[in-house]
């Protein structure tokens, strides 16, 4: 009998669970202080509304206040409350993963949390032993030299067939820019290429110049610049699968002469460059690592040359409750990751010596990106597409990862934003 083959994303399904205690007896011990989490819900939230069906049939309505994200959640089992008070978002997933609540349309509900999350302070938060947890696991998935491999082989390994699926046709894991995000007709890749070339345009390339781009993705960025301009392009990456995609990639648009992957860490490369990009990857640094990164783009950059960054961010008022426990991005989707606090970043680019020039945020077209990715991974689960491999709960897991992200947004929030550093001549 031919073995079978091992579920592909299982390590995702599985990675939160592995560390943050769930519902047991404890949890329906004291599943009697449910009505205490929903007051502190409705306390907190300032704008929209939560409408309730709880498991005795009964309906709350939470907020209603002022104008906002307005969402329905059908509680389905108390015990979700619970895993909402002492884990967090983590404890909130795994309550949905169980089937402990549900909604016609999760997005407002975390577009409700995010923007009410100033006056939510902890309430979404993890607290006592799932929070001493969550910075303990924190503290093993750091994104040292050895972590940082192992940390972006867990997301970006999970293979090339399965990215295609559901990203543009040119594969850039990160925001478009379209003309108008609450325009739906505008193609993905046209939005797509729209953010490519802003990028691009920031960095100001001539004939001859040298360009890194930290970060290198499936290649989307390198082949755009390569087909615009005769640079000399280097792209770093630690995902085999990408290295090997781009590196084709490249050689079929015959810039192999002009173009080098490299299974290379940011601070291991070496060289003198005219321009740098990295697009949506310093998210993957870490706080700890935010000083090594802009040091690594100093040190790489020739005086006067230009960096141009493309990021995510949180509000600076609720950093510091996001920085200091797991939330469930960090628990199943990007280990070690940890979203800006731009006014910290900042300060730290200025002090490194950087000019910080030209920022642009465009929050609500990560938003619409979120959206039409969603779509379009349903559309191959519907359709048959997605390899075998991976199981209903991972579909799950990724379904409900692409609706977290894309409420953030919409809960205002979460930002994204590109800028141009200048190193001073």
């Amino acid at each position: 009998m031919n073995a079978q083959p091992p579920k592909r994303g299982r390590h995702l399904v599985t990675a939160g669970g592995a560390f943050l205690p769930g519902g047991s007896p404890f949890a329906r011990l004291i599943a009697g202080r449910f009505h205490g989490v929903l007051d502190r819900i409705d306390e907190g939230l300032e704008v929209g509304s939560l409408e309730a069906h709880l498991p005795d049939g009964s309906t709350r309505i939470l907020g209603g206040r002022a104008q906002g994200p307005n969402c329905i959640v059908h509680l389905r089992d108390w015990r979700a409350l619970v895993r909402l008070a002492l884990g967090g978002s983590v404890g909130w997933y795994r309550a949905w993963a169980r089937g402990e609540w549900d909604s016609p349309d999760p997005v407002p509900l975390f577009a409700l949390f995010m923007a009410n999350a100033r006056t939510l302070g902890r309430t979404a938060r993890a607290r006592g032993m799932n929070r001493w947890i969550g910075k303990a696991v924190q503290l093993l998935r750091r994104n040292s030299h050895s972590g940082s491999k192992r940390n972006i082989a867990f997301h970006y390994d999970l293979g090339n067939d399965f990215y295609r699926l559901w990203l543009d046709e040119n594969l850039h894991y990160s925001s478009a820019l379209f003309a108008d995000p609450s325009d739906v007709s505008e193609p993905l890749e046209a939005a797509q290429e729209r953010k490519a070339k802003a990028i691009l345009d920031r960095l100001a390339l001539k004939d001859g110049d040298a360009l890194l781009e930290i970060g290198c993705g499936w290649g989307a960025l390198a082949e755009e610049a390569l087909k615009r301009i005769q640079i000399r392009y280097d792209g770093l990456t630690l995902s085999s699968e990408q290295k090997a995609f781009a590196t084709e990639r490249l050689a079929r648009a015959s810039f192999a002469d002009r173009a080098t992957v490299h299974l290379t860490d940011y601070r291991d490369a070496t060289g003198t460059y005219d321009a740098i990009a990295s697009v949506e990857m310093v998210e993957a640094v870490g706080q700890r690592y935010w000083p090594d990164y802009l040091a690594a783009i100093h040190r790489l950059l020739k005086p006067g040359g230009r960096a141009a960054i493309q990021y995510i961010c949180i509000d600076d008022a609720i950093f510091e409750n996001y920085a200091a426990s797991i939330d469930f991005i960090q628990a199943y989707i990007f280990p070690g990751g940890l979203l800006l606090s731009e006014s910290r970043f900042r300060a730290l680019a200025e002090a490194q010596g950087f000019l910080w020039r030209d920022q642009y945020n465009f929050g609500p077209h990560y938003a619409e990106t979120l959206r039409r990715w969603l779509e379009k991974f349903d559309t191959a689960v519907d359709t048959g597409q997605l390899p075998a491999t991976f199981d209903a709960r991972f579909v799950k897991l990724w379904r409900y990862y692409l609706m977290y992200c894309e409420g953030g947004f919409r809960g205002g929030g979460i930002d994204v934003a590109q800028v141009t550093l200048v190193r001073a001549a």
